[in-house]
This record gives structure tokens, C-alpha cells and sequence, in this order.
């Protein structure tokens, strides 16, 4: 069984920035930089098949609202998506 794994998406100035969380580990985490409006199911799928990962199956995608600057209620909202995938079969993560 393949290992699991947490995908995220945030915006970082204005661009759309995809990344696979790999805990316990040095090796930097694979990110892909996608366009400035939102991603696509499908601009998602592929950016993390270009980094080879898929979504576990069943898995959906995730949205949480954060702010930019903690405890300021009238900071700009940042929203992060998140998915669990798993590394993509043939492919070494």
C-alpha cells in the first residue's frame, strides 16, 4: 500500500502555489507554482501528477480560511485547500 500524504494549496503573492507535505524528512517537499486565479479540479490533478502524487481514492478536496495576520479580524483571508494523496504507482516520490 502506498504511503500517504497531505497536498496543500495556498496563494503566495498573488500566485497559486501547490506542495506535498513530507513530514519526518530533509528532503525539501515537491511544489509546483500554478497561475493567479484559482486552480481547477484539473490544474490540480495535473500539478500533482507533475510532482508524483495522486489524490487517494475517494479523497476531497478541503478549504480553511485563515487570516494573514494572526488575531487581526480585519487582516486579508487566506484560504489553503488540502487534499490527501498518495505517490503515484512507478513514480518515486
Amino acid at each position: 500500500m502506498a504511503e500517504e500524504f497531505t497536498a496543500q494549496m495556498s496563494t503566495c503573492r498573488g500566485r497559486w502555489r501547490l506542495y506535498v507535505a513530507l513530514l519526518n524528512t530533509f528532503e525539501p517537499w515537491p511544489e509546483h507554482t500554478l497561475g493567479a486565479g484559482v486552480p481547477t479540479f484539473t490544474d490540480r490533478v495535473n500539478a500533482l501528477r507533475a510532482l508524483g502524487f495522486e489524490p487517494v481514492p475517494g479523497a476531497e478536496w478541503t478549504w480553511t480560511e485563515d487570516s494573514e495576520t494572526y488575531g487581526d479580524p480585519a487582516s486579508p483571508v487566506v484560504l489553503i485547500a488540502s487534499v490527501r494523496v498518495r505517490s503515484r504507482a512507478g513514480v518515486a516520490a
